[in-house]
């Protein structure tokens, strides 16, 4: 589903670019939830953004594809309707747009992309209900402008209900897990296991262990130094766990 070979990508221009990643190949076959774990300034974020079609992001080499389509081509609005979601690692608060208002216009803006006629607001409030429901989230969460006040928790719920309104092919989950108390972090995570689907992949990026407790991924990859260095099962996570990246970064790549 999503393939990437030997990429490749700076941030800056000019003399003050720097390069981040360097020659990463990583494939997610569709179906399946992929971690990828790192220390800090391995990239991790880098490759979201650059997946995305994030500003200030230049790639120098290699390719990117998702189901067989150029993903480095598209701008950022093609990428979304091609079904590709990214849950921020700090999500931006946006004044004066309630959060209902702001779903609905971001699904239509996808389904117009695609050719679909737009959700009807009979079903677009029977989804969200329903979402709501899952995640925790209160109705008058829904009624206030995206983010404004909202606490760390709350900014990350929000993200997962616009995931599960959304309904992406491909996500990415940029360190959800930041901040979390153990009860939002459990909810958040059986926010995301319940799209787990045979017709969708997700990208999980996270520094700690304890997320995967609560979503078990097919594979785990370290990143370091802007590239993949081991790739393993559920269990490399837990190795990360007990001997720290050092213990891992130690060893032959």
């Amino acid at each position: 589903m999503l393939q990437l070979n030997d990429l490749s990508a700076r941030v800056g221009e000019g003399d003050e670019a720097k390069s981040i990643l360097d020659g990463l190949s990583l494939e997610v076959p569709l179906g399946e939830v992929h971690a990828i774990m790192g220390p800090n300034g391995a990239g991790k974020s880098t490759l979201a953004y650059l997946l995305t079609g994030r500003d200030g992001y230049e790639v120098s080499d290699g390719t990117a594809t998702l189901e067989g389509d150029d993903l480095l081509d598209m701008e950022p609005e093609e990428r979304a309707a091609k079904g590709v979601f990214l849950s921020f690692q700090y999500p931006v608060e946006i004044p004066g747009v309630p959060v209902m208002t702001f779903v609905r216009a971001a699904m239509n803006a996808q389904r117009k992309a695609r050719g679909e006629e737009e959700i009807s607001a009979p079903e677009f409030i029977k989804k969200a209900r329903e979402v709501s429901a899952k995640l925790k989230i209160d109705s008058e969460m829904l009624k206030r402008p995206v983010n404004v006040g909202f606490s760390g928790g709350e900014k990350k719920r929000l993200e997962i209900f616009q995931m599960m309104m959304i309904e992406p092919r491909f996500a990415i989950l940029d360190e959800t897990d930041s901040g979390l108390d153990i009860d939002a972090l459990k909810t958040v995570s059986d926010g995301v296991n319940a799209l787990r689907s045979p017709d969708r992949g997700m990208l999980v990026i996270t520094h700690y262990q304890r997320l995967l407790d609560h979503i078990r991924p097919d594979k785990v990859h370290v990143l370091a130094k802007g590239r993949i260095i081991k790739t393993g099962g559920p269990e490399l996570a837990q190795q990360l766990e007990r001997e720290g990246y050092d213990g891992i970064l130690g060893e032959p790549a």
